[in-house]
């Protein structure tokens, strides 16, 4: 993943401060050190699978509007709280870039197609005994 993709979205990025309801005791109450990011992913400019697999990983981090949204309240400081607001930002954006291995499809030879029938008949007929039982298997 490019740097610029990175600095293109942290100058995007629109931070709002909030009461966190972290820790911090009475501090909590008095200053806002809780950090919102927003970020329009649309003006990102991301390729098409990359920004399929970024609203898939976001999830319900993404408004309707397509603007992602990242919190981060962990810290008692505003400062700690931005950087780390920043840092899930990155990891967001560099897990949408990383494309999922192929799934190999596993080959099963003649035999353990037989034996894995085989298995399936005698569950099958271990369930079909479990049934109600009629007055003919008395």
């Amino acid at each position: 993943m490019d740097s610029e993709l990175i600095a293109r979205a942290h100058a995007l990025a629109e931070e709002s401060f909030l009461a966190g309801s972290g820790p911090g005791g009475q501090n909590a109450n008095k200053v806002a050190t809780e950090v919102q990011l927003r970020v329009d992913i649309y003006r990102l400019r991301l390729a098409p699978p990359v920004f399929a697999r970024l609203r898939k990983l976001a999830g319900s981090k993404i408004t309707t509007a397509g603007e992602l949204l990242v919190t981060a309240r962990e810290h008692r400081t505003q400062e700690a709280n931005r950087q780390l607001a920043r840092e899930k930002l990155e990891e967001l954006l560099e897990a949408a870039h990383r494309e999922p291995k192929k799934r190999a499809k596993s080959r099963v030879n003649r035999i353990g197609k037989v034996q894995r029938l085989k298995s399936k008949k005698a569950r099958g007929a271990v369930k079909a005994k479990r049934g109600k039982v009629s007055r003919s298997d008395w």
